[in-house]
């Protein structure tokens, strides 16, 4: 039987959530159009709720780069459940009933305004995560870092302006938490810097692409000072060879697996027959030179050695800017042989964008 003429000329609009970065606030409206968006909801701080015809312009255009997280929308309730009586039950139900045939992997609930003081809705996600959970069958996932990166999970964010779920896997989301973000406490007195934060999160999002991290591995780190980085990987179990013209941080003397250089980045040159696991940049210079010296390093890498680049851009004023340079750069790295798999912009990233590469 063939379907009704407006049934194939006519497809509807796919609801999809989409978060875009407070800090790239400017472009939001342009990211939105290239993403196709017919309509557009600001929920949160920083999500979009779109409709949209072209929903794979969401994974693949280039403006692909400026949305940390994204879920196609298969559950939406508008509401305030904080006025609702039973909220949670009815919307554990309601999740059963939606997603239980479907049989997720996981499922992991995080609020629309994640860095929120406000502590109602953080219990409330807990909450409801746990109710969801004694009803559903069990599942193979426990815990995010559990889940098999190319499976669908049921993901589901909730705030003052309601529920909102889709089931994706968190490859294609982008991110392993509800919302793509793992917070990192930056309030320890062992904290040297922000930069810490930043390469713990970039670990934790490789577990999309990669298995966990080897102990022991041997990680060269290009302008290391003040040590923030170099701080968090030797906290789990890699050795890193670390090179800045500044000396680092004295909490890091005489740590186990450290070696320091104390010379610049251009001058550094490893002994004949050193191998390193991965290479890490987040260098402040213009960023050709830094993939330079990324490039020259490249030949000490192990086969499928990493290399964890940040890419520095101007303040973001236009879309069009920022995807030129990351073309540029890209293109420069593949000709010297390094292959980008995966890139994003991370919670303690600024203007600047966080490129995995690997050398094939």
């Amino acid at each position: 039987m063939s379907l009704p003429a407006d049934a194939t000329s006519n497809p509807q609009p796919s609801p999809w959530l989409v978060r875009i970065p407070e800090i790239f606030e400017g472009v939001a409206s342009e990211v939105l159009k290239r993403f196709g968006a017919s309509t557009s909801t600001k929920l949160g701080q920083d999500y979009y709720l779109i409709k949209t015809l072209t929903p794979k312009a969401i994974h693949h255009s280039e403006a692909a780069k400026f949305a940390r997280w994204n879920l196609p929308m298969d559950h939406t309730w508008p509401c305030n459940p904080q006025k609702m009586d039973g909220f949670i039950e009815k919307a554990a139900q309601t999740l059963l009933k939606k997603f239980g045939e479907r049989q997720p992997q996981g499922i992991f609930i995080g609020q629309l305004n994640a860095t929120s003081p406000d502590k109602y809705y953080k219990s409330l996600a807990s909450n409801l995560r746990g109710r969801t959970l004694q009803i559903f069958p069990k599942l193979k996932a426990d815990t995010v870092e559990e889940q098999v990166s190319t499976e669908e999970t049921l993901f589901c964010l909730v705030g003052k302006e309601g529920l909102f779920c889709g089931m994706q896997s968190p490859r294609a989301s982008n991110g392993l938490y509800a919302g793509g973000s793992k917070y990192i406490d930056q309030d320890s007195p062992d904290t040297i810097s922000r930069a810490g934060a930043k390469i713990a999160e970039a670990l934790h999002y490789l577990l999309l692409h990669r298995p966990p991290l080897v102990a022991g591995s041997h990680w060269v780190e290009l302008g290391a000072c003040p040590g923030g980085m170099t701080s968090e990987l030797l906290a789990r179990g890699q050795r890193v060879t670390a090179i800045d013209r500044a000396p680092l941080d004295k909490r890091l003397d005489n740590r186990p697996g450290l070696k320091f250089v104390h010379a610049d980045v251009a001058t550094f040159e490893p002994k004949d027959g050193t191998h390193y696991y991965a290479i890490l940049s987040d260098l402040n210079g213009p960023p050709f030179e830094s993939m330079g010296h990324v490039i020259r390093l490249s030949r000490f890498l192990k086969t499928k050695g990493l290399v964890v680049f940040t890419l520095k851009v101007p303040r973001i004023e236009t879309v069009d800017e920022p995807c030129e340079l990351f073309r540029k750069i890209v293109k420069t790295a593949t000709a010297a042989g390094l292959r980008l798999f995966a890139q994003t912009h991370l919670t303690y990233n600024r203007h600047e964008f966080t490129l995995f590469f690997e050398k094939p």
